[in-house]
C-alpha cells in the first residue's frame, strides 16, 4: 500500500503503567480507526463526556507535562511522547482509550510506546494524507526563552538548544529531520530532572509516580541512574521528542522548520497558537499521486504493513 495513503495500527494494543506525575495506575487501550478520524483520547473511567481531543487548542496546562481539557473539564495529561510516537511512525488515526487522568510515563521515554506498535504494525488506507505546510516566519519569545518556525519544502526539521548551569548537563544543542533521520536516539531519550528539585515537584502534587526507572536524575556533577545515560545528547534529544509531540497537536504531520532555544511545552504551544491565529501562515495540503519524497516516508519500511 501506497505512503501516501492514511494509516493506523493494525490491531487493538493494550499496557499499562503509572503516571509519573499523579502516580495512579492506568490502563491503556490504542485501537485503529478509520481515515480521517484523527488521534482521539476516550477516558474509559467515566461514562459520559469522556472525548478529549488533542488539539493545541485544548492544551489546558503546560506545566513539565502537556495536559489537554475538553469543554467539560475532562483532562488527558502526559501525552507528548506518546504522541511523538505516533508522528514518528507516520501513524495518522486512532483512538486511545486510559482509565485514568494521566497516560503512563513507562521508562520516561517514548522507546516502549514505539516497539509495541511496531510489533503490532500499521494498516494502510487509500486515503490519501494531509499536511500542514508552513508558508511564513513566526517567532515567540519569552525572557531568554525563543521558539520560532519558518517554510521548508519537504519535511519538519527540529533545531533545539538547552543551557543548563548544572555542571553534568552543560549545554546541548541537537537538529533532526523528522521524516528522514533514524530517531532511535530521540525515542529513547528520557526525561530528567534535578535533584534538588524534587522536593519542589512534591511540594506542587506533581512527580508522585516519578523514579529512576522512569528519570533521569541529575545531582551535581554525576547522575544518579546506575546504567547511565543512552546516547551522548539524551537531554537535548528528550526535549525534541516533547516538541515533536506537542507539534503533532496540529492534528496532521507539519512541514516546515522549528528553532528553539531555552523551550518546552508552555512554549512550543504559544507558538502553534501564534501561528494558527492567520490563516496566510500555514496551507492544508492533501498529498495526491503515486510517489512522494523519501523524506516523507515517516521510517515506515520498518514496520509492518498490512492491505
Amino acid at each position: 500500500m501506497s505512503v501516501l495513503s492514511q494509516s493506523t495500527i493494525a490491531k487493538k494494543l493494550s499496557f499499562s503503567g503509572v503516571g509519573i506525575h499523579t502516580g495512579e495506575a492506568v490502563n491503556v487501550n490504542i485501537l485503529p480507526s478509520p481515515p480521517n478520524s484523527g488521534i482521539i483520547f476516550k477516558r474509559i473511567d467515566l461514562n459520559e463526556r469522556n472525548i478529549v481531543i488533542p488539539n493545541f487548542e485544548n492544551v489546558s496546562e503546560a506545566t513539565l507535562c502537556t495536559t489537554l481539557s475538553n469543554q467539560f473539564g475532562v483532562k488527558v495529561s502526559t501525552i507528548e511522547h506518546l504522541m511523538g510516537a505516533f508522528l514518528g511512525l507516520g501513524i495518522d488515526n486512532a483512538v486511545v482509550e486510559l482509565d485514568s487522568q494521566e497516560l503512563p510515563i513507562l521508562d520516561g521515554s517514548a522507546k516502549n510506546f514505539v516497539n509495541m506498535l511496531k510489533e503490532i504494525g500499521l494498516k494502510n488506507s487509500d486515503v490519501p494524507i494531509k499536511l500542514i505546510k508552513i508558508n511564513n516566519h513566526v517567532e515567540f519569545e519569552e525572557e531568554n526563552k525563543y521558539i520560532s518556525i519558518d517554510k521548508s519544502n519537504t519535511t519538519l526539521e527540529i533545531e533545539f538548544e538547552i543551557n543548563y548551569k548544572n555542571k553534568f548537563i552543560k549545554d546541548q544543542r541537537n537538529k533532526v529531520n523528522v521524516f528522514e533521520d533514524n530517531l532511535d536516539d530521540i525515542f529513547n531519550s528520557r526525561t530528567f530532572c534535578l535533584y534538588e528539585d524534587i522536593e519542589k515537584l512534591k511540594k506542587i502534587g506533581l512527580g508522585k509516580g516519578g523514579s529512576l526507572d522512569n528519570a533521569i536524575v541529575v545531582k551535581e556533577d554525576r547522575i544518579l541512574n546506575e546504567n547511565g545515560l543512552r546516547n551522548k545528547n539524551e537531554f537535548v534529544n528528550h526535549k525534541i521528542l516533547d516538541c515533536m509531540g506537542d507539534l503533532y497537536l496540529v492534528g496532521y504531520r507539519l512541514i516546515g522548520s522549528i528553532k528553539c532555544k531555552h523551550g518546552g511545552h508552555s512554549l512550543t504551544n504559544k507558538l502553534l497558537r501564534k501561528v494558527f491565529s492567520d490563516h496566510r501562515n500555514y496551507s492544508l495540503l492533501e498529498i495526491k499521486g503515486k510517489s512522494l519524497p523519501h523524506s516523507l516516508i515517516n521510517n515506515r519500511h520498518n514496520l509492518k504493513s498490512i492491505a
